[in-house]
């Protein structure tokens, strides 16, 4: 019995063996053949590995700052006319005011608006040829929000556009300290939960009993609420590559009248920009004195005033029409109802078109007494000699 089992046994272990060989040299064949140099498959797949080291895994490495130097000469800016209840009327004679084809305008009402008040925006939108023709005005559909526009333009669009033809595209107009004052006390440290930001009822902020400590992460600064804002910073708000901006975004998120705040923190914590800043709203605006937290509303008596500022824009107007109309006649040169429309739009010929009507070298711009005032504004504060020594201060 013993001798016959052995021989067995024998085979019984020979057999994996074999196979066990035969796998391995079936696997290093293989790999032997797919890692080859001779191989086509090899070079694809080394070509793959190469673009991708070449490829930016960082989302810093894949954003750049926008050119500020564009082929045109002529600026193309874009604005946010926003309002509240009754303020449709308003609404349409400041984009009157300040339309011109090369620029984009985002009309807003709040939600506090009533429904009817918003139909007769869109109404108004939808049916001006100009507009329809030119596709650069479009509506915000009921976003909520805690301010609305009451500044009005008084210098002719054509002669800002030709002043910032010359001014550096990368600079931002915001007026900015970084002394906040008792804000430190009555808006940066106290908590709230604003209801606009879940609730579509326009209500009071609820107060928290706890306070919170000034952030040590970045440096607060405040400031006007009104600016004028460059392309590359604008992007850099939108994308936040560094995540700055969204930080800085959720602390104000809780904190009263954020705009005046928000936007002036994150540049002057940027080291991209912040030696980019000019410490002025481009505003004529009428405070008490000592100013308080609302400044007073326009009137005839301020206009001489407002001239002689030099300032593009002025706030807060009222209902006062012979200080508009003033305005319209002597400065912006405005038909009642009509645009400041300088060499854009040629309606002598009643029988071209609008779309014909609308001069398509809009570029080929005329400046008027206004261009002068705000050269002289915006000339004497870049050439100020401690102008690189006042950014974000």
């Amino acid at each position: 019995m013993e001798t016959t089992s052995k021989p067995l046994r024998k085979k019984t272990c020979f057999l994996p063996l074999i196979l066990s060989l035969l796998t391995s040299s079936i696997l290093i064949a293989f790999s032997l053949f797919f890692t080859s140099s001779s191989n086509p498959l090899h070079h694809l797949q080394s070509k793959s590995k190469t673009l991708q080291s070449q490829t930016p895994v960082f989302v810093e490495s894949k954003l750049n700052i926008s050119p500020t130097n564009p082929d045109s000469t002529v600026p193309k800016l874009a604005y946010l006319i926003s309002g509240s209840s009754g303020d449709v009327e308003s609404l349409k004679r400041t984009l009157r005011a300040l339309y011109h084809p090369l620029n984009q305008y985002v009309v807003h009402l709040d939600l506090e608006s009533p429904p009817e008040e918003r139909l007769e925006l869109v109404e108004f939108v939808n049916s001006e040829p100009v507009f329809r023709e030119v596709g650069n005005v479009r509506l915000v559909n009921q976003v909520p929000t805690l301010w609305f526009n009451t500044t009005l333009f008084f210098i002719c669009l054509t002669d800002l556009l030709h002043t910032f033809s010359t001014v550096p595209r990368d600079l931002n107009f915001i007026e900015h300290t970084s002394d906040i004052g008792w804000k430190e006390f009555q808006r940066a440290k106290p908590v709230i939960i604003d209801p606009g930001l879940y609730s579509l009822k326009k209500s009071d902020v609820f107060w928290v009993s706890q306070k919170r400590s000034v952030p040590t992460a970045y440096k607060l600064f405040t400031g006007s609420a009104w600016m004028m804002l460059s392309r590359p910073f604008v992007e850099y708000c939108i994308w936040g590559w560094d995540n700055l901006p969204r930080i800085v975004l959720m602390y104000y998120a809780n904190f009263l009248s954020s705009p005046e705040g928000y936007f002036h923190t994150v540049i002057c914590n940027a080291e991209e920009f912040k030696n980019t800043t000019v410490n002025h709203d481009l505003h004529f605006i009428s405070w008490d004195n000592p100013p308080k937290q609302h400044p007073h509303f326009l009137s005839i008596d301020d206009y001489e005033r407002m001239v002689e500022s030099h300032a593009p824009f002025a706030r807060k107007f009222g209902a006062d029409k012979e200080l508009l109309d003033k305005i319209d006649l002597e400065l912006l040169g405005r038909e009642p109802d009509g645009f400041v429309t300088s060499n854009w739009f040629d309606r002598s010929d009643t029988n071209k078109t609008i779309a014909e009507s609308i001069v398509r070298n809009a570029t080929e711009l005329r400046p008027g007494p206004g261009a002068e005032r705000i050269k002289t504004l915006i000339g004497g504060m870049l050439s100020d000699k401690d102008f690189h020594m006042k950014h974000c201060i």
